[in-house]
């Protein structure tokens, strides 16, 4: 039988990671908290904000910005805005005509 957790990302009980996918106290976190499910949808988050950032994980502020966002979004239930973070880096219309 898989191992039960209760997840702090959907609030109920639910089957739990088969091992700790994360190192350090954040990935011992992640383990005894979250749900195999709960972290599926947070990496579709995480390819979505690597492919429209073009994040690296070879450069260090691109792997502290994902693992906050991933804290954010498993624990503390702040959403992930792509489509919002993606229009804040783009340039003005005004600029691009220049």
């Amino acid at each position: 039988m898989a191992r039960q957790v209760y997840c702090e990302y959907l609030k109920k009980e639910s089957a739990g990671l088969d091992f700790q996918l994360y190192p350090g106290e954040i990935g011992t976190r992640i383990f005894n908290n979250i749900s195999k499910e709960a972290w599926a949808e947070w990496q579709k988050k995480q390819v979505m904000l690597i492919n429209e950032h073009k994040l690296s994980m070879l450069n260090p502020e691109h792997r502290e910005l994902l693992e906050t966002t991933m804290v954010g979004f498993l624990f503390e239930g702040k959403d992930v805005e792509i489509a919002i973070m993606d229009l804040l880096n783009r340039p003005f219309v005004d600029e691009i005509e220049d």
